[in-house]
């Protein structure tokens, strides 16, 4: 009886050492990690967005580079050496990472017209070499969804040929947002030819145009640099009925995607405004799912 006792402690120690080191692993892999939005959290680019991005439960924050409006490129403070160094002084003191540096200032603009569209995207380049962030989001803006107005898809072209030689020559990937389905984005990144500009994938897109969420991951794979982990806002994630989210995981793991998630709206529309009650609750149901 002795020996029995003992050797069912002994397998017990052992299952628990084991699930420990799992966990361990799982940690320490960070496969995926869990971000929000700057923006639409009313922070942006601002330092508080840090201390809130920490209380809502994220790993990192998708920095804005501000306005652009008539300006020749963006409203950008992280160009001055001093506030960069706070920015991510800030994000060190908080244990949390930039997942990207995003260029919303596009959405109001038209990237394939806009005379200085080429040089405002540089700018965020040497934003992200000096930050040392990997990933630009690029939004083609009023006047860039194709499907709309294919008569500008040579200047996109043209445009992101030249972002992706600057992109290649400073170690980043420019992640861009269109309306095509996955099919023609591959065609875009085709015709672009760089392997800098990749496809900043926004689970909305797909869903909003009538597209099978997850044939168009799967048509994507390994082009796909960051996502957007949100539909319109409406309710939140967990109870959005057009992502089944245990799904997006299995094909996210099939593809071999790796890195961020990030929390754009999915916001209930009975309270928008509530940032914290909104994001806390996202951020958690996305983490009980990919971590």
């Amino acid at each position: 009886m002795k020996n029995h006792v003992f050797t069912f402690a002994l397998l017990v120690t052992l299952l628990t050492g084991f699930a420990a080191s799992a966990q361990k692993l799982v940690k320490k892999d960070g496969r995926y990690k869990i971000a929000v939005v700057d923006l639409m959290i009313l922070k942006r680019q601002k330092l508080s967005a840090f201390q809130l991005s920490k209380e809502l439960g994220a790993d990192g924050v998708e920095v804005d580079m501000g306005g652009l409006g008539d300006r020749e490129t963006f409203d950008n403070k992280l160009a001055d050496d001093t506030i960069r160094a706070l920015f991510q002084d800030k994000a060190k003191e908080f244990n949390l990472q930039i997942a990207s540096l995003a260029m919303t200032g596009f959405y109001a603009q038209s990237f394939p017209e806009r005379p200085t569209a080429v040089k405002a995207v540089g700018d965020c380049i040497n934003t992200m070499k000096k930050m040392n962030v990997k990933v630009g989001f690029l939004p083609l803006g009023i006047k860039g969804d194709l499907t709309k107005f294919p008569e500008l898809r040579p200047a996109v072209v043209s445009r992101l040929k030249e972002v992706g030689k600057m992109a290649e020559k400073a170690g980043v990937v420019i992640g861009v947002e269109t309306a095509l389905s996955a099919t023609d984005e591959l065609q875009l990144l085709k015709d672009i030819g760089s392997p800098a500009i990749q496809i900043y994938f926004n689970f909305s897109n797909a869903i909003q145009n009538g597209r099978d969420l997850y044939k168009e991951m799967e048509i994507l794979g390994s082009h796909i640099c960051q996502i957007h982990c949100t539909n319109k806002d409406s309710v939140w994630l967990q109870n959005d009925k057009a992502i089944n989210m245990t799904q997006v995981k299995q094909v996210l793991d099939k593809i071999g995607y790796r890195g961020w998630l990030v929390i754009e709206r999915s916001r209930d529309a009975t309270d928008p405004r509530n940032v914290k009650r909104n994001f806390s609750a996202n951020v958690a149901y996305m983490k009980s799912i990919f971590q």
